[in-house]
């Protein structure tokens, strides 16, 4: 079986979906995230050059929790005795469907099964997150932040490890970046949510450079306000009167 098209969206290079097509998968990829988080495609593509170690019909097609994790222990162990490894990272973000995991697990096997390095796959480390999907997103249709964690961690996460503490730990993660990536929005954009600047900002924004001043002196609006300002200085200098001590005079006549 060949593939008629390319996979639409698929996230991949054009060479690694002429090398999934040579392969002759058993069914269409059309969405590499849902398609490769059961393991089974992943399964099928190693048997393609280690038959005897992954045999077709020892995996489960399935894509509920325990199917996936049972194919993908599986898929460990072969690749074990293989000495061949993916990383676990790589691996729990595909099996949960988190957005870059599976595209960049792809391009590792292509690596591993041809030893042809794709640009990307030493790459930075991916946190797996959808930070730059809302960044594409005009600033009214981003996620709120129970939408951010909503989408970032993923119910088959929970699934796999109920632990209270450790899923707290993640969901205050996922919450303190999106107030962050919110500050941010509030300081390029301050119009929009209605800023007022504070005390130091105010302050701060007084405070010019020497030439700013220059600059700012030469304009005639700029001068009318420093001339009514020298005005008023004058005046309240003019107001202070000074008076000379007494006792400051009688202890230099002593001294004298």
């Amino acid at each position: 079986m060949s593939y008629a098209q390319c996979p639409k969206k698929a996230g991949l290079p054009r060479e690694i979906v002429k090398w999934l097509q040579s392969l002759e998968l058993s069914f269409y990829l059309k969405n590499v995230r849902r398609d490769f988080s059961s393991g089974y495609l992943v399964a099928e593509i190693f048997s393609r050059y280690y038959p005897q170690d992954f045999p077709e019909h020892s995996y489960d097609k399935g894509t509920s929790l325990s199917a996936k994790q049972k194919n993908w222990s599986q898929i460990e162990r072969s690749l074990q005795k293989l000495n061949l490894h993916l990383r676990k990272e790589v691996v729990d973000g595909t099996i949960h469907c988190k957005p870059g995991a599976a595209e960049l697990l792809v391009k590792e096997v292509y690596t591993i099964l041809t030893n042809r390095s794709i640009w990307g796959v030493e790459g930075p480390e991916s946190d797996f997150t959808d930070q730059e999907y809302q960044e594409l997103l005009p600033t009214l249709a981003r996620s709120t932040a129970s939408k951010a964690i909503k989408n970032n961690l993923r119910i088959t996460e929970i699934m796999a490890k109920p632990d209270i503490s450790t899923n707290q730990r993640k969901a205050e993660v996922i919450l303190h970046r999106h107030l962050e990536h919110r500050a941010a929005e509030r300081a390029l954009n301050p119009g929009r949510f209605k800023v007022k600047p504070n005390l130091c900002q105010l302050a701060a924004k007084r405070l010019l450079p020497s030439s700013q001043c220059d600059e700012c002196f030469d304009s005639p609006s700029s001068r009318a306000t420093t001339s009514k300002l020298c005005s008023s200085s004058t005046r309240s200098r003019a107001a202070v009167s000074f008076k000379e001590k007494k006792g400051a005079s009688a202890c230099q006549t002593l001294t004298g």
